[in-house]
């Protein structure tokens, strides 16, 4: 490859692009699930090594850590992809779909890995610039599993005192970066609720205990929560995703399991919706005459931008896409994010890199059958994500 032109900002070349888009689609044809991304993993090392950055691989299984700089003194300015896939099967109808079946990359990992293995290209060719070392977190089991809390675990911020990363956004078309202070995702939490009664025939209900009526009843119920008990100024969602009850048509449900999701932004808001959510189940229980037992399951925290980390990426990344391509984020995404375990040990920033396809066909959301990119983006996140580094490395040696 030709090394990239360097005037005022970090650009990326052609070849560079081509680089990375021919990374993303073999990513996006082979695509892994947590602590499985054997596969990715081995491209990554295979790719770093053919930049010479030295690395270390097998990190929670499949994760990898590379350093650039390391022989420089001070902490190092630590940059994050997510690489796991989804259980979904790809409905996108592209040339390089997924031959795996039934996971395919809808949320933009197989980009994020990319564009990471970009900035190393470009952050290796002018390592000279660099004040402080960086280090490439490629990290597994982001949408389930909690990878970044594993790879902190083992060992993957020692000696960091920054992180950053940026996430696909059909929402903001590509020249764009979106970016929020302070809340950027919310708490995601889980919950199963689970039911049991007494079995009996269908033609004579009044001899069993009804377990799927009193699911009906239970899951109505939860949606009153948001309506009536829940302030509706502070975003937030209770979704039932799962109900698997009954064993035949003519008999009565004997037991049966409820499992759903919960999105606050505010520990008040999510505190409450835990207690409206017991309250909930307690009445069923009475009024009904069942069994009905709450397992409250804790996932990710919410996504807290630093103020200092943000001011930083926002400057880095009005380097790369000028003033107008910044973008305020007013509301937080109640989607969950496991980055932000890393920003619960260290200073960080992530960010929202625009994608959208909409000028060449319909967009679908993140975690669709038919969710697609635009790999212009690539030019944008490798770019940032150098600019990023640099600009953090800098800073920190004067502080």
């Amino acid at each position: 490859m030709k090394e990239p032109l360097l005037v005022d900002k970090i650009e990326v070349n052609d070849d560079l692009f081509l680089w990375m888009t021919q990374i993303r689609r073999e990513i996006h044809q082979y695509p892994e699930l947590g602590f499985k991304e054997y596969k990715t993993s081995e491209l990554i090392t295979k790719k770093l090594e053919e930049i010479d950055i030295d690395f270390r691989s097998g990190l929670c299984e499949t994760g990898v850590v590379a350093e650039i700089g390391s022989n420089k003194r001070g902490k190092f300015i630590a940059l994050r992809a997510d690489m796991d896939a989804l259980p979904i099967k790809e409905e996108t109808g592209l040339p390089f779909s997924s031959k795996e079946k039934d996971i395919m990359h809808a949320c933009g990992h197989d980009g994020h890995v990319a564009m990471l293995l970009g900035a190393a290209f470009l952050l290796k060719r002018f390592e000279h610039r660099l004040k402080s070392p960086v280090r490439l977190i490629f990290q597994p089991a982001e949408e389930a599993g909690a990878g970044a809390k594993a790879m902190i675990d083992a060992g993957a911020l020692k000696d960091v005192a920054m992180i950053f990363a940026g996430h696909i956004d059909p929402n903001f078309q590509v020249g764009e970066i979106g970016y929020k202070p302070g809340l950027l995702n919310a708490y995601a939490d889980g919950f199963e609720i689970y039911l049991t009664g007494e079995g009996g025939h269908g033609a004579r209900p009044h001899e069993g205990k009804d377990a799927l009526v009193a699911a009906a009843h239970l899951i109505l119920s939860l949606q009153t929560l948001s309506s009536r008990c829940i302030d509706p100024l502070s975003p937030h969602v209770i979704s039932v995703g799962q109900m698997q009850i009954g064993d035949a048509p003519n008999c009565i449900a004997h037991h049966g399991v409820i499992k759903g999701t919960v999105r606050s932004t505010d520990s008040k808001v999510r505190e409450d919706i835990l207690l409206g959510i017991k309250r909930c189940c307690d009445s069923i229980s009475e009024m009904m005459n069942i069994k009905v037992e709450l397992k409250w399951i804790q996932s990710y925290p919410p996504v807290i931008n630093d103020e200092f980390a943000l001011s930083i990426a926002k400057e880095a990344a009005e380097k790369i896409v000028g003033e107008k391509g910044l973008k305020l984020i007013m509301l937080p995404s109640l989607g969950g994010e496991d980055f932000a375990y890393y920003l619960e040990v260290v200073k960080g920033a992530m960010l929202r890199f625009g994608a959208s396809v909409s000028k060449y066909k319909k967009q679908y959301p993140l975690h669709n059958p038919k969710f697609d990119f635009d790999e212009e983006v690539f030019k944008v996140g490798a770019a940032f994500l150098a600019q990023v580094a640099i600009l953090a490395g800098d800073l920190l040696i004067n502080v």
